[in-house]
């Protein structure tokens, strides 16, 4: 027997306790399966296309230049990679949990107890970047309308502060729009016991609303969703369709190619570190596909369907991120994205392509595009935490079913109150980055597990991984694509080994990157293992070494938070315990 803190809960466990679940009357009744296929496919668009492709875009865009188009080739194959490892764990194991589970059934608890609470910052503190970008919206809409709330009111403290700050040290910097309206906030804001009341109220409603939904049950979240889903496509299509046609007509094409600090026309004009700082912006947009394996327990056919509607939604999102990412960098230089928070709507504008119906009309796509982000995001962490409250990792309570609307009740309160309470006291610019490197970690354990669960046979009408020895072809790759760096960048091994105070967060990453992929490498030559996990393990580390030192110390710092609450009441409580006696 291993160490407790590694011990596995075998497959077939995990599927009689979730039928147990199903059949106890004290936990209420089980989850209602009425998701098909479309539904499925329809939410995992409605997570991935939303504020990755209304706002981090932007940001994303100002990086990396027209180049980062490459980034989301590179995200979408990594993701692509790891939907056919999250198919091949659905359908093993059609339970809620996503991640979670998969990773009790093949690393252990403790790892297990580690992505669950990492997926926390993917599903509640992602909300609330997207419940921030999605009161900016909303907001600019209203001011379009004539109808204008106090700026205290639409802004975090943080932001609000933040700009004082700078303010006062950069003085000779032209103050945008947006900063005047933080600095507005922060003069006009009222005081109450020496503390000036500064927070973002369409936020917080537009959390408490998706929170009352959600608890309400999923049928009712499923049709919202899919009818949202409908109308951003069409309105996305539209700014493709448009925004594509003014670029050719008015020549601005040029723009894919634009002018560098150096003077060099350049398709990557900051090259490809620049590219490479745009990851958490760019992954951003992906967090959202996986949301769908957690609804395992609600779908008709998850062996089936559950498998379809992830790889469906990557494709479809994908495709769509590559196409917004040229036509954005098509219509306006990439080096006017810095500081937009609208760069669909943006680019509309009168100083650049000129089109005001299609920015009121983007404006109010942006705001329905989040709310369906909301919602498959509140869905999907409750699920998670009765997962673990099965497990004996967390308190009965979370477990706990609504008898009447069928849902995991006081989870899906607890995650509302956990994104509505930080709405107060934190911004967005820190959440996207907390947020990307908690999903990649998550993607990795994925990959890495499927390496670990046994094989079996091939069974129809459920999704089969396809097995493919990679002895000899894996290590080839390495071994290819480090000649390849070496050709294309000279000396590119021994410039990683000179480390400097600019290069340090990204050198040692890659370093390590390198020494892991070494190591799997030889692994594999051992045993034999598949290529797809092993593809979509490499992938996901590669995009991982784009993350910056401050990104690493934050993640760090929650999963020491969490193993505290673990060892306090997880190793103690755990129902695996029992089993092994």
């Amino acid at each position: 027997m291993g160490h407790p803190l590694f011990r596995t809960k075998k497959i077939d466990k995990i599927l009689r306790d979730a039928e147990t679940m199903a059949d106890d009357p004290h936990a209420g009744a089980g989850l209602k399966r009425v998701l098909t296929v479309r539904d499925l496919t329809f939410f995992g668009i409605a997570a991935i296309i939303g504020a990755g492709s209304f706002s981090s875009l932007g940001l994303a865009v100002f990086s990396g230049g027209p180049g980062v188009v490459v980034l989301f080739i590179i995200c979408g194959i990594a993701c692509g990679f790891t939907a056919l490892c999250y198919s091949e764990f659905a359908s093993r194991i059609p339970v809620a949990g996503s991640a979670y589970t998969y990773a009790y059934a093949s690393f252990g608890e403790l790892f297990a107890w580690i992505i669950g609470w990492a997926l926390i910052m993917e599903y509640s503190i992602g909300n609330i970047y997207v419940a921030f970008s999605w009161s900016d919206y909303f907001t600019s809409f209203l001011h379009k309308a004539n109808i204008n709330i106090p700026d205290y009111l639409t802004c975090s403290y943080m932001e609000a502060h933040g700009a004082v700050i700078d303010a006062a040290t950069n003085k000779a910097t032209a103050i945008t729009d947006s900063t005047r309206e933080l600095l507005n906030a922060w003069s006009s804001a009222p005081v109450v016991g020496g503390l000036k009341i500064i927070f973002d109220l369409p936020a917080l409603v537009i959390n408490v609303l998706i929170t009352c939904l959600v608890y309400r049950g999923v049928k009712e979240s499923r049709n919202f969703s899919n009818a949202m889903v409908m109308l951003k496509l069409a309105i996305v299509l539209l700014v493709i369709i448009v925004g594509g046609y003014l670029i050719f007509q008015n020549g601005l094409t040029v723009n894919w190619h634009p002018v560098n600090e150096a003077g060099v026309k350049s398709f990557m004009p900051n090259g490809f570190s620049g590219v490479m700082a745009a990851v958490s912006g760019v992954f951003f947009a992906y967090i959202g596909f996986d949301a769908v394996s957690v609804l395992a327990e609600e779908s008709k056919n998850p062996q089936r369907d559950l498998p379809r509607g992830m790889i469906l939604s990557l494709v479809i999102c994908t495709t769509i991120y590559i196409v917004l990412a040229l036509v954005l960098t098509g219509a306006v230089v990439y080096s006017k994205f810095a500081n937009v928070g609208d760069p669909l709507a943006f680019i509309f504008e009168p100083q650049n392509l000129n089109v005001g119906w299609m920015q009121t009309l983007v404006s109010i796509c942006a705001v329905v595009a989040m709310t369906s982000v909301l919602l498959v995001f509140q869905m999907g962490q409750p699920r998670i935490w009765m997962s673990m409250s099965r497990d004996g990792l967390l308190p009965p309570v979370f477990e706990k079913i609504h008898p009447k609307f069928q849902t995991p009740s006081f989870s899906t309160i607890i995650t509302g109150l956990i994104v509505g309470i930080p709405l107060l006291f934190t911004d967005k610019t820190f959440v996207l980055d907390f947020t990307s490197i908690a999903t990649l970690f998550a993607f990795v354990l994925v990959c890495g597990g499927v390496l670990l669960i046994p094989t079996r046979e091939k069974l129809p009408g459920k999704f089969n991984m396809p097995y493919i020895n990679s002895r000899f072809i894996f290590p080839l790759i390495i071994i290819a694509a480090l000649i390849i760096l070496e050709l294309t960048n000279k000396n590119y091994i021994s410039n990683l080994f000179s480390i400097t105070e600019d290069n340090a967060s990204l050198n040692i990453s890659t370093i390590i990157f390198w020494i892991v992929m070494i190591i799997l490498s030889i692994t594999t030559f051992i045993k034999n293992w598949s290529l797809i996990p092993l593809l979509g393990l490499s992938t996901c580390l590669y995009l991982l070494t784009g993350m910056t030192g401050i990104n690493w110390a934050w993640f760090g710092s929650w999963l020491g938070l969490g193993l505290i609450v673990y060892f306090s009441y997880g190793y103690r409580k755990s129902k695996l315990i029992d089993a092994e006696k």
